[in-house]
C-alpha cells in the first residue's frame, strides 16, 4: 500500500505546487498548535514588509471570498475571480458545486477601500481565469473558456457563449490552463497550457504555442512573458512566441522557458509544518520553517509608477505555503535575463499568520501593488494530499473556516496614490497619449481599447507617436496598436529598422515579416537594409534578424545568417534563432558556409553549430542531401578535419533505434571506409547503422547484440536533444567528448557516477557537487578541477533527462535511457537541499533512500 502511495504522490502537483509523498518510515515533527483565523485587522498586524512601504486592506470577506485572480478594468474597478468551491472539505467533497463567481468591486467614496460589490457572473464551477474583451470578459471555468457579455452596462453578464470546451486541458485544477494574459502582440497567453487566443475580425482564433509555467503569467515592458513552476520561482521567454519551434528538424535548447535565477531559498517568519513534504529532511529548518519554494506562483512584473523607482521592473512571486512574497531584481543584459534577491534573509512581504495565502499579484491604475490573499488553512488540492499533510491539517484545525479572502495593497509610506480616470470614455487622442504613460497599466489598457475600437481616425496620431514619440515605450505600443488595427505602414517600418532605440528597431522588423512575405518589393528593401546594417546592429536586433530572416529571399537570408552564426555563434540563443529560420534549408546552408573563409578556422562555437546543423540534416532524412553531404565530407581530404568531425558527430546524434528504416545509398560512402581509423569506433558503429548500401545490410534490431542498450526512437530524439543541452551547458567543463578538462571537471567517459545509479546522477545535476571525487580509480580534486560543480535546479526535468540520457549513452558509455519520471521524482524527494553534495555524503544519502523505499 505504501509503495502505491509513493507512486501516486510523485505524479501530482498541487494547485499552487504543494506536492510530495509520505515517507512511512519518517517520524513526524512535533505538531504546531492550532492556527485560528484572524480578522483582517489582526492579520494586518502580522505582516513584515520592506521599509518605506505600507500595506493596506482593500477588501475582505464577505465582499470577496477565495480570490484567485484580480484585475482592474478600464474604469479602475477591481474584478475578482472567486474559486469558492476549492477544497471545502479535507477530501475535496463539494468541489463541483456551482458556487464560484466573478465579482466587481468599487470604491465609491474614494477612501481607498472597496465598499460596493456587484456579482458579474455566478454559479460557476472552479473559475480560474479572466480577461477583458469588448463588452465583457473571457472567463475560464468548469474546464472551458467562455465569452461573457454585459449588454446593458449594469456590470452583470447577460450572455455566456462557449469559446473552447478544451481550454483547461485537465479536469484537475492543479493541471489546468490559466492566465488569459493579453500580451503586447495582441494575443492572450496562458500558463500550464499550449494555447493562445486572439480576436480577429470579430471571431475568436485559437492557436498553439509553447508550453509555459504552472499558475500565473505576466509580462515586462518589452512584452516578454514571465511565469514559473512550483519549485522554480522565475522563468521567462527571451524571444517572442512561436519562433523557435518553426523548424521541425531542430529542437531549441534555450530562448523559451529560461530560468532567471537558481535561487530557490525563501525566508518565512513563522513555522510552516502544514506542507505536503514537511516530513522530508531538508524541507524545513530546525525551527520548522520552509527552506525553499514549494508553491511558487503568480509572478508579477511591477510596471507601476507609485512605488519607489528601485521597484520598477522587479518581479514579485507568491509563495502561499511559506506565507510570503519574494522580490526579484531583474537584470537585462541585451538578449539575456537574470534575477536576484536584493535582500537575502528577508522577504519583501511575510506574515506570521499561517492562513495568509497570497496567490495572485497585479499592478493597479493607481500604481500600487495589489495582492489576492485566499486566506485559508488548506491550499493543497485533495487529489494529492499526503497522509502527513492530512494529519497536520485535521489536528491543527486548518480545514475550516472557508470562503474567506482579502485583497491587500502595497503603497509608499509617503506620497499619494494617483487618481484613476475612466478610460472607457477617453477620446481617441487621449488613449493615444496614454500609450506613453509611465504606468504600464495605462499603456496596456490604452492599446487594448484602441485595438478593440478599430478606429481609423487614430492612425495619424499613432503614426506620429510611432515615428517621433519622445517615449520609446509609447512608440513600441503605438506600433503594436497599428498592427492590431491592421494599419501597418511599410515605409514607416522600414525607416524604423535603423532607429536609435533597439526595442523600436526589433519591433519594426517583427512587424515587417508578414509584409515582406507577401510583397517582393518590401522583401527586397528590407533585405537590402539588413545586409548593409547588420554588422553594426545592437545585439537585440541581431537576435531578431536571426529570427526574421525566413521572411527574406533565401540567398539574402543565408548571407545574413552565415555572418550572424560566425560572429555571434558563441550564444546558444543566437544559434537556436538561426536554426529556427532554416527549416528544410539546412543542407543548402551548410554548403554555403562550407565555402566561406571565416568558416575554415576552427572555433568551439562553430563546431557546436555545425553539429547542430548536421543533426537537423540527419533528422530530415533526405537521401539525396545525405549522399551529397557524405561526398562533401570525403572531398579533397582523407583525414578528419575539425569541420568533418563536427558534421559526423552531428549526423550520429540521431543514433540507431532499429525503428526507422536505414537510409538507402547508391554507393558506399568513402568517408566511412577511407577514414574509418579516424572516426571513433563507437560513433562509426552508430552512424553506419543508419545507412544501407550495396554490400552493407543493416540487421533488424531483434538481431543486434543483447549487450547493447538500444534506444527507441523517442529516446534517440531525447539523446540528440541531450547533446545540444550538453554542448551549451556542460561541455565547457567536461569537454565536447566527455573527456574532462584540466582545472575544470573530471571525465564522464567510463565514470561510475555517470553509469551508476541514475537517481544519484540526477541529484548531482540538480544540486551540484563539491570536493574530491574518484573517477575510474583516479582522485580528482582542486586545483586539478574546480572546487564546486554548480547546481542546475532551474533547468526543467525534460532538459536534465535529455542530458543524462545523452551522457550515459555516448563515448562508449552504454547505460541505457533514463526513466521519464526519474528527475521529477528525485527533485521532489530532495527538495530542501540548498548546498552541493560531497561524494561520501551523496553515497550515504542514496543508500538510505533505497533502504527507505524498500520498506
Amino acid at each position: 500500500m505504501w509503495k502505491r502511495i509513493y507512486q501516486i504522490c510523485f505524479l501530482g502537483l498541487g494547485l499552487w505546487g504543494l506536492t510530495g509523498c509520505v515517507n512511512p518510515g519518517t517520524k513526524n515533527k512535533p505538531d504546531e498548535g492550532p492556527s485560528p483565523p484572524k480578522t483582517p485587522a489582526e492579520e494586518l498586524s502580522t505582516f513584515q514588509l520592506e521599509s518605506g512601504l505600507n500595506i493596506q486592506l482593500v477588501a475582505s470577506e464577505p465582499m470577496v471570498q477565495d480570490p484567485v485572480v484580480i484585475a482592474f478594468d478600464a474604469d479602475g474597478r477591481l474584478w475578482t475571480v472567486e474559486m469558492r468551491g476549492f477544497m471545502p472539505a479535507i477530501d475535496g467533497a463539494g468541489e463541483k458545486e456551482r458556487v464560484g463567481r466573478v465579482s466587481v468591486l468599487q470604491d465609491t467614496n474614494g477612501d481607498g477601500k472597496m465598499d460596493k460589490s456587484t456579482i458579474y457572473l455566478d454559479s460557476l464551477i472552479m473559475p480560474r481565469a479572466l480577461a477583458f474583451v469588448p463588452g465583457g470578459a473571457l472567463v475560464a471555468e468548469n474546464g472551458s473558456l467562455w465569452l461573457t457579455q454585459d449588454l446593458n452596462n449594469d456590470l452583470k453578464a447577460d450572455t455566456k457563449t462557449l469559446i473552447d470546451s478544451t481550454y483547461a486541458g485537465s479536469a484537475l485544477p492543479e493541471h489546468s490552463g490559466n492566465g488569459l494574459w493579453r500580451d503586447t502582440d495582441n494575443w492572450y497567453y496562458n500558463a500550464k497550457s499550449r494555447l493562445r487566443y486572439r480576436l480577429n475580425n470579430g471571431k475568436w482564433e485559437r492557436d498553439s504555442t509553447e508550453f509555459r509555467g504552472q499558475w500565473g503569467i505576466s509580462q515586462d515592458d518589452e512584452g516578454r512573458l514571465y511565469y514559473n513552476y512550483n519549485w522554480s520561482q522565475l522563468h521567462a521567454d527571451l524571444v517572442p512566441a512561436n519562433y523557435l519551434n518553426r523548424n521541425k528538424n531542430h529542437k531549441p535548447t534555450t530562448g523559451i522557458d529560461h530560468g532567471l535565477t537558481v535561487d530557490r531559498r525563501i525566508y518565512p517568519i513563522r513555522p510552516n509544518p502544514a506542507v505536503n513534504r514537511g516530513y522530508i529532511p531538508g524541507t524545513l529548518d530546525k525551527e520548522g520553517r520552509l527552506l525553499e519554494f514549494t508553491a511558487a506562483c503568480s509572478p508579477c512584473v511591477y510596471r507601476g509608477n507609485t512605488l519607489p523607482q528601485e521597484y520598477y521592473s522587479n518581479v514579485f512571486v507568491c509563495e502561499p505555503s511559506g506565507n510570503l512574497i519574494k522580490r526579484n531584481v531583474v537584470e537585462d543584459n541585451g538578449i539575456m535575463l537574470s534575477a536576484h534577491d536584493p535582500h537575502p534573509g528577508k522577504e519583501f512581504l511575510a506574515s506570521t499568520d499561517e492562513r495568509f495565502r497570497p496567490v495572485y499579484i497585479t499592478s493597479g491604475p493607481d500604481g500600487a501593488l495589489y495582492i489576492a490573499d485566499m486566506y485559508r488553512g488548506l491550499v493543497q488540492h485533495g487529489a494529492y494530499i499526503t497522509p502527513y499533510l492530512k494529519e497536520q491539517t485535521l489536528i491543527r484545525k486548518l480545514v475550516q473556516p472557508i470562503n474567506r479572502g482579502r485583497i491587500w495593497r502595497i503603497v509608499p509610506e509617503k506620497g499619494k496614490l494617483s487618481n484613476v480616470p475612466k478610460l472607457s470614455t477617453a477620446t481617441t487622442n487621449e488613449l493615444v497619449n496614454y500609450l506613453s504613460h509611465p504606468n504600464g497599466w495605462y499603456r496596456d489598457m490604452a492599446q487594448r481599447l484602441l485595438v478593440e475600437q478599430n478606429n481609423a481616425e487614430a492612425v495619424p496620431a499613432l503614426t506620429k507617436v510611432a515615428a517621433k514619440g519622445e517615449n520609446n515605450l509609447g512608440r513600441f505600443h503605438a506600433l503594436w496598436t497599428l498592427s492590431g488595427i491592421k494599419k501597418d505602414q511599410p515605409d514607416l517600418l522600414l525607416s524604423l529598422v535603423s532607429d536609435q532605440d533597439p526595442l523600436v528597431r526589433t519591433t519594426a522588423l517583427r512587424l515587417l515579416e508578414p509584409l515582406a512575405k507577401g510583397d517582393k518589393t518590401i522583401q527586397e528593401k528590407l533585405g537590402s537594409v539588413l545586409v548593409q546594417e547588420w554588422e553594426n546592429a545592437p545585439i537585440e536586433q541581431i537576435l531578431q534578424i536571426a529570427l526574421s530572416a525566413s521572411s527574406l529571399d533565401a540567398k539574402v537570408a543565408h548571407t545574413l545568417l552565415a555572418g550572424i552564426a560566425e560572429k555571434y555563434g558563441s550564444s546558444a540563443l543566437i544559434r537556436d534563432a538561426v536554426l529556427s529560420s532554416l527549416p528544410d534549408q539546412e543542407f543548402t546552408f551548410l554548403q554555403k558556409i562550407w565555402q566561406i573563409p571565416a568558416w575554415q578556422t576552427a572555433d568551439p562555437a562553430k563546431e557546436i553549430f555545425l553539429e547542430m546543423l548536421a543533426t537537423a540534416i540527419m533528422k530530415k532524412r533526405d537521401q539525396k542531401e545525405l549522399a551529397s553531404l557524405l561526398a562533401l565530407l570525403d572531398k579533397n581530404s582523407k583525414s578528419l578535419s575539425w569541420r568533418k568531425n563536427a558534421v559526423i558527430t552531428g549526423l550520429s546524434m540521431s543514433g540507431y533505434s532499429g525503428k526507422l528504416p536505414p537510409i538507402q545509398l547508391a554507393i558506399a560512402p568513402a568517408i566511412f571506409t577511407n577514414t574509418a581509423s579516424d572516426i571513433e569506433p563507437a560513433r562509426l558503429e552508430v552512424l553506419t547503422k543508419q545507412f544501407q548500401w550495396p554490400g552493407h545490410t543493416i540487421k533488424p534490431a531483434s538481431e543486434t547484440s543483447a549487450k547493447t542498450n538500444l534506444l527507441n526512437e523517442e529516446q534517440q530524439q531525447l539523446f540528440a536533444l541531450g547533446r545540444q543541452h550538453f554542448l551549451t551547458t556542460c561541455a565547457g567543463c567536461h569537454g565536447t567528448k566527455g573527456e574532462g578538462l584540466n582545472r575544470f571537471a573530471p571525465p564522464l567517459v567510463g565514470s561510475d557516477w555517470v553509469l551508476g545509479d541514475e537517481k544519484r546522477l540526477a541529484l548531482i545535476v540538480l544540486h551540484g557537487m563539491e570536493g574530491a571525487v574518484e573517477v575510474a580509480g583516479k582522485i580528482y580534486d582542486a586545483p586539478e578541477i574546480l572546487p564546486v560543480m554548480p547546481a542546475h535546479s532551474t533547468m526543467d526535468d525534460a532538459a536534465i533527462t535529455a542530458i543524462l540520457t545523452y551522457i550515459r549513452n555516448e563515448w562508449g558509455n552504454n547505460a541505457g535511457p533514463v526513466g521519464k519520471r526519474t528527475v521529477g521524482a528525485t527533485r521532489l524527494t530532495s527538495q530542501g537541499r540548498v548546498v552541493p553534495w560531497k561524494a561520501e555524503e551523496l553515497k550515504k544519502y542514496v543508500l538510505e533512500t533505497k533502504a527507505t523505499e524498500a520498506k
